[in-house]
């Protein structure tokens, strides 16, 4: 039974259409000002919210932005329930986020089908599609069908990489967004010298190069293959229009730029003050939480020297040092070019 939060001032307005959505089979929960309805959402688990603007204590306007602050309750549909109709009343309601607007006076047919219809797409924009190239497809597809983006495409051709192929190099302008249907993808840097730095790992699943696609510039990273790998482009305008129309897309966008800034703040300060002993032992460490897949065996993985020295920050042949004195210690086997890690605690727990 889907739970929806009804903010209404006016006792009979409240009483009246809480009975018209109780017919309905829905659980509702109601208060009498913004403040109390704040409260409720924040301590509650709630499908939707039905509030009126103009109110004592808190206006709707007021309830709607102390929501959006809270991660935990920015994401419930909101429908403004009001007698005020101007366009500048409706501009700022959605402009703020709201996801509908119905002025009274309102028949039941009206309400529930504002009701069902948000509801709809909330359900379909968190369920969690297969990260696969299906996957992707079902996302694009369902999102197409409730916006109505006709240049969505489903047409996404897969394209095959060897280890070492560029997918993308520094300085080009990106015309779509990378998703890894299968395989290890590392995003770099390069000096005057030539040498590299590693700045992310992907692996299936992954977008790649959405941040030079949101800021509208140039690559200022290049990204190539670590494994034979599978990717499939997403067309600029299809990405720009899920970004535009959809809050939710927006949202996790933002949430991965987020993680990656977090990521990437955390390796400057590694390089600046961790041990080289240190690095390379968190190179390993941040292999195996990206693409171990069965956390019950050892974690193994053909990774160059080269490509493990840059991401520590260091030369090969320093890389080559470490590891040896790793394997001596019974941290980690080696075989073939294989790194298997045997004792990930210890490595982690790597002092400086």
């Amino acid at each position: 039974m889907k739970t929806i939060l009804l903010i209404e001032d006016n006792a009979e307005m409240r009483e009246n259409t809480t009975e018209i959505l109780e017919f309905e089979k829905y659980k509702v929960l109601t208060a009498k000002n913004g403040k109390e309805g704040v409260e409720i959402a924040q301590n509650n688990k709630i499908d939707l919210i039905i509030c009126d603007v103009m109110m004592p204590v808190m206006d709707g306007y007021g309830v709607l932005t102390a929501l959006s602050k809270d991660t935990a309750t920015a994401s419930i549909p909101f429908i403004f329930l009001t007698a005020k109709a101007e366009r500048s009343d409706l501009r700022k309601g959605m402009e703020l986020g709201a996801d509908d607007y119905i002025t009274k006076p309102f028949d039941d047919v009206e309400l529930l089908n504002a009701i069902k219809s948000r509801l709809k797409k909330s359900e379909i924009l968190r369920t969690e599609f297969s990260k696969n190239i299906e996957g992707l497809d079902d996302f694009f597809s369902e999102v197409k069908n409730i916006e109505d983006l006709a240049k969505l495409s489903n047409d996404r051709k897969i394209k095959t990489y060897k280890k070492k192929d560029v997918i993308f190099s520094e300085g080009n302008f990106p015309n779509g967004l990378y998703f890894i249907n299968k395989g290890k993808v590392k995003t770099f840097k390069t000096n005057s010298d030539g040498k590299e730095f590693i700045t992310g790992l992907y692996k299936d699943g992954d977008f790649v190069g959405y941040h030079c696609l949101l800021e509208e510039d140039r690559y200022n990273e290049s990204a190539s293959a670590l494994e034979e790998t599978e990717t499939c482009l997403v067309p600029k305008d299809d990405f720009f229009a899920l970004i535009y129309k959809n809050s939710e897309v927006s949202k996790k966008f933002i949430k991965m730029l987020s993680n990656n800034l977090a990521e990437k703040e955390e390796t400057l300060l590694n390089l600046a003050y961790n041990s080289v002993r240190k690095r390379i032992a968190e190179a390993l460490i941040t292999l195996k939480n990206r693409y171990q897949k069965d956390e019950t065996q050892n974690f193994t993985m053909a990774v160059s020297r080269e490509d493990l020295a840059n991401m520590a920050g260091t030369s090969s042949e320093t890389a080559i040092r470490m590891l040896s004195d790793f394997k001596d210690e019974k941290l980690i086997e080696i075989h073939a070019g294989t790194i298997t890690i045997i004792n990930s605690e210890k490595l982690a727990k790597m002092k400086n």
